[in-house]
């Protein structure tokens, strides 16, 4: 009685059905009945694997379903194969056509470019745009076998064979660790950081931020990164860290353990990785960059940065608190009340410091909040009167009193006419904001129509209305201004 072959099918291989199987690697391709190894062919000969997989359907070991759901191929393919098998035998497969004329059009040269395009990634109709030739030209040079078209499923580049490839390195040194070198190198402290290395992929996740990379340069991401943050080592490094957590930023990912919703092996792809770092390995990361007070110098730094790259765009600084609820049990803060919840709750005051289109430039937290014009007095304006580029010299301002080194606009908290004359007198700083009581409303007709030119380069046509008047205990004079629809504006 023969023995029957037990379905057992190696480890790494695709299973085809319960008795055949495939091993796939980066140069061939081997099949397995059971575990006995039974063909073999190069990746991308496309000759053999049609006349193996027909071989294995007409022989019973598969059916054409199975071959058609592991490859990815189509229906009408696999049942040409198989009549040309059964028609002719497997000499079909290799008989060259007769008669057809050497093509004027894909010279050797034409074919080897279209070649390492199409190795590339490139589909047919852009590498035949690229080298001006006709679709069906390039179609009938595959058809051919002049030129190989790659098969995305055999280079693991769908997100179904990426995630067979990704949970078979499960078992070794986690899901989506394929650099398995470099990781062990990191380990041993024989390499500093991961290379950066894009693939061909397609569906990728979230894949639409690596738009927003030249955008994320250009506002100096990494500037003064190692200048001022702490040393990172190991497999990833402060490039990985800072890019990832912008990436995060974009995605609308607001913490680390949320990352746990997204498949590592997948968002590793945006940093040209094989996977991002552990929940647990990322907030290490990040405590090693903010080591001592690294973020908040970082911070500073990059706030000048930003101040110098464009100085005329500060001539006005929008600051504004917002109450960040805390959640925790580590401490009690003091309760305030959150406009948007109209509730009481314990949580952090910051007040952020905004360029004239609204980009921050710094923040300044408060635990125990003293108020808008406290913290204006002891911790934004000192800081504002060093760090603002292209501030007027002291004799500019005594020849012109009416020339300001900036001008802070800010709600109606900070409406404060003493505050005002402070600023005035002292630093020669304007305040912009709206009168907390207001009178009665201004006539029509004393409101002419100005042009005024937006931070984005649009003139618009506006009415304005501008006298003198007293505000305030000590009848202090401020120039009060008013556009129509609008409160009051005072300004000094």
């Amino acid at each position: 009685m023969p023995q029957q072959i037990l379905p057992l099918i190696p480890r790494g291989a695709t299973k085809i059905n319960s008795l055949v199987s495939v091993w796939r690697d980066a140069e061939s391709w081997t099949y397995f009945l059971g575990t006995y190894p039974i063909y073999s062919h190069r990746k991308a000969d496309q000759r053999m694997f049609r006349l193996i997989t027909s071989q294995l359907v007409d022989s019973g070991a598969c059916r054409q379903v199975d071959v058609i759901r592991t490859f990815g191929v189509s229906k009408s393919s696999v049942i040409i194969s198989l009549n040309k098998l059964r028609s002719g035998g497997p000499e079909a497969f290799f008989v060259q056509r007769r008669g057809r004329r050497g093509g004027k059009v894909l010279t050797p040269e034409v074919l080897e470019k279209a070649q390492r395009l199409l190795d590339q990634g490139y589909t047919r109709s852009d590498a035949a745009q690229e080298l001006g030739v006709n679709c069906d030209t390039f179609r009938k040079a595959i058809n051919d076998g002049r030129l190989i078209e790659p098969k995305y499923s055999q280079a693991a580049i769908t997100k179904s064979s990426r995630n067979m490839v990704d949970a078979a390195s499960a078992d070794d040194m986690g899901v989506g660790c394929t650099r398995v070198e470099e990781r062990v190198l990191a380990s041993l402290g024989k390499l500093v950081g991961a290379a950066v290395r894009f693939e061909i992929c397609l569906d990728v996740p979230k894949a639409g931020v690596l738009c927003a990379l030249p955008a994320l340069l250009a506002n100096g991401l990494f500037n003064g990164a190692k200048q001022f943050l702490g040393r990172v080592t190991g497999y990833y490094t402060t490039f990985h860290v800072l890019l990832l957590l912008a990436f995060m930023a974009l995605c609308r990912i607001k913490t680390t353990e949320k990352l746990r919703g997204h498949a590592p092996d997948e968002f590793g792809k945006l940093l040209g990785l094989d996977r991002v770092p552990e929940v647990r390995c990322l907030r290490h990361k990040m405590d090693e960059l903010s080591a001592g007070d690294g973020a908040e110098r970082w911070a500073a730094h990059l706030g000048k940065y930003w101040m110098n790259q464009e100085p005329e765009s500060i001539g006005a600084l929008y600051i504004d608190g917002h109450v960040r609820v805390y959640h925790g049990r580590l401490t009690k803060l003091p309760r305030r009340y959150v406009s948007r919840e109209r509730l009481c709750l314990r949580g952090v005051t910051d007040y952020w410091v905004n360029d004239a289109i609204g980009r921050p430039f710094f923040v300044v937290e408060k635990e125990i909040d003293p108020g808008l014009l406290n913290t204006l007095r002891r911790d934004i304006v000192p800081r504002l009167l060093e760090e603002v580029p292209d501030q007027p010299t002291q004799q500019q301002l005594d020849e012109n009193p009416y020339l300001c080194r900036f001008i802070l606009i800010f709600d109606r908290e900070g409406y404060s006419p003493a505050f005002f004359q402070e600023m005035k007198s002292k630093h020669r700083v304007a305040c912009l904001t709206y009168h907390k009581h207001p009178g009665e409303p201004w006539p029509e007709q004393w409101f002419t129509e100005h042009e005024a030119t937006m931070p984005g380069g649009e003139v618009v046509t506006m009415q304005f209305c501008e006298m003198g008047s007293c505000v305030g205990s000590g009848k202090k004079g401020v120039r009060s201004i008013l556009r129509k629809n609008i409160p009051k504006i005072r300004d000094f």
